[in-house]
C-alpha cells in the first residue's frame, strides 16, 4: 500500500501533537524521554521510536532553537510586564525586575523544550506530517519493512 492510496491512517491534530511533543513526521513517537519539569535534565531521543526520524537534522541544528527560545522569552516578558503594570500600576523597577526574573526562571524548561519542538514542527523545511507513517506497520517506499529505514 502506498502513501497516496492509504486513507485509513488517523490524522493526529497538529496542536495536540505539538503540546505532547510528538514526532512531527508521524506524530506518534515521543521527542523527549523526560518530563518538562522535574529534578533531572531534559533528554531528547535521538530518533523517533515509531518512524525512525533522526531529530537533529544536521550538525549545529539546535542552535536555531536558541533564537526561538529568545522569541518566547521576549513575548513572555512583554506580556508579564504589561500584566504587572495593569494589575499593580507600580513604577518601581524592582517589582518588574523581580517579576520578570521569576518568569524567566520558571518558564526556562518550557522554553527549552518547546523551542526545539517549534523548530521541528514549523521552521524546518522539508519536514512534513506524513499520516501514513502513523500506522502501526506502515511500509516505507522501496523498503518493504516497517520503520527501519534511517533518514
Amino acid at each position: 500500500m502506498t502513501p497516496a492510496n492509504n486513507k485509513s491512517a488517523k490524522k493526529v491534530p497538529v496542536l495536540e501533537a505539538f503540546i505532547k511533543a510528538k514526532c512531527p513526521r508521524c506524530r506518534r513517537g515521543d521527542i523527549y524521554s523526560t518530563p518538562t519539569y522535574g529534578f533531572s535534565a531534559q533528554r531528547m531521543h535521538e530518533r523517533c521510536s515509531h518512524c525512525n526520524l533522526h531529530y537533529e537534522r544536521e550538525p549545529g541544528y539546535w542552535y536555531v532553537a536558541m533564537f526561538v527560545s529568545y522569541t518566547f522569552n521576549v513575548a513572555e516578558m512583554v506580556t508579564f510586564a504589561v500584566g504587572t503594570h495593569i494589575l499593580t500600576g507600580s513604577n518601581s523597577p524592582w517589582l518588574y525586575v523581580g517579576v520578570l526574573m521569576a518568569v524567566v526562571f520558571l518558564l526556562s524548561p518550557f522554553n527549552y523544550r518547546y523551542s526545539r519542538v517549534a523548530l521541528l514542527y514549523w521552521l524546518t523545511p522539508g519536514l512534513n506530517y506524513e499520516p501514513w507513517r502513523a500506522e502501526d506497520k506502515a511500509p516505507l517506499p522501496g523498503d518493504g519493512k516497517a520503520g527501519e529505514k534511517p533518514d
